[in-house]
């Protein structure tokens, strides 16, 4: 991670740091309490997967190796869209390009990165999450495996922007799960939604002589436009 730079006085990610101190705060209480429920949902183990929000041109972004249990309102981690670091002395985490390049290609202001079992496991054996559940088109459609690439790396920010394309979720190939959304709530419910549907296709796929009946792209498209409307009032 280079090395922060001096921010001018009128930058506007300075001034939203220093103006709005309790949205901050907030914001960055609801990303902690995001990042330990991937913990307690069996999503991440240890320091492993992370965790941001963004707010205008400031992201919050859990920091890289302290467990999420030890994270405090002083713990408090942000980077403005060209990394450069705007709040605390904690590294941020080392798949900030990842959340960066979401947040410069999408208009997410959340994202959730884990290394969901089920998930990883899926990502190793095909290039594509077989459609195996209609909730598949509540992420956008079938779910893409990114191409592996080392972590932390620019190689696999643009993996996975790829396999993102029209989609709010992908795999990361021998690594894990991506998602975004409108809020850590959605983000991470996208999250444990891919998670349930690689665990459901392997336990489908592993009975002996069976093999799973699957949904036809015209099918996965008619679930999508209706899952478009799913949970809004009129």
């Amino acid at each position: 991670m280079p090395e922060p730079t001096a921010r001018p006085p009128h930058d506007p990610t300075t001034h939203l740091a220093r103006s709005h101190p309790d949205r901050i705060a907030d914001a960055w209480s609801e990303l902690v309490a995001t990042a330990r429920r991937t913990v307690a949902d069996g999503l991440v183990v240890g320091t492993s997967g992370n965790v941001s929000c963004r707010l205008k041109d400031l992201i919050l972004v859990t920091p890289t190796g302290v467990p999420y249990d030890r994270l405090g309102p002083g713990d408090t981690t942000a980077v403005d869209l060209d990394g450069r670091q705007i709040i605390g002395s904690l590294r941020p985490t080392s798949e900030l390009p990842m959340h960066l390049a979401v947040y410069r290609a999408t208009p997410a202001t959340a994202v959730v990165h884990t290394h969901a079992p089920y998930a990883t496991a899926v990502s190793t054996l095909v290039p594509e999450l077989p459609p195996i559940h209609y909730m598949a088109g509540a992420l956008g459609g079938a779910v893409r495996v990114a191409p592996y690439a080392l972590y932390g790396t620019d190689e696999l920010a643009a993996n996975m922007l790829d396999a993102l394309r029209d989609r709010t979720a992908c795999l990361l190939r021998n690594h894990g799960t991506m998602a975004y959304g409108n809020s850590l709530d959605q983000a991470l419910d996208r999250t444990a939604q891919l998670e349930w549907m690689c665990r459901v296709w392997l336990t489908a796929s592993s009975l002996p002589g069976h093999t799973p009946s699957l949904l036809s792209p015209a099918q996965l498209d008619e679930a999508r436009e209706k899952l478009r409307g799913y949970g809004r009032h009129d």
